[in-house]
């Protein structure tokens, strides 16, 4: 699953927000923050994790998440193309539509 695919589940999102709010966060804690099972937290943890959004370290028997650089740099690099593009397609649109007030003030005269 792509990181985006992950985010589009709220709770994901949520989970997302608060590990990037307060740094790293076990899993139990992550868990007292929701309404849900263990096992729930727990599968979306999983999610987030094979999509790159959250990393994962083991301290003894404790699991600690944390954002994982490189899947945000992945999906931010990504929005930064995307942005570009539709720039880029204003701009056109912009010098069209310089271009025909020009002409149709030019045509008045």
């Amino acid at each position: 699953m792509n990181a985006f695919a992950a985010l589009a589940d709220e709770t994901r999102r949520e989970i997302v927000k608060l590990v990037a709010k307060k740094g790293e966060l076990t899993a139990t804690t992550i868990c007292k923050n929701f309404r849900m099972s263990p096992p729930a937290i727990s599968q979306h943890l999983k999610v987030l994790q094979e999509a790159k959004v959250l990393q994962m370290r083991k301290d003894a028997q404790r699991r600690i998440y944390s954002l994982n650089d490189s899947g945000m740099d992945e999906m931010e690099n990504w929005l930064l193309d995307v942005k570009n593009l539709w720039n880029q397609r204003l701009d056109r649109l912009e010098k069209y539509a310089l271009r025909v007030k020009k002409e149709r003030s030019h045509d008045r005269k």
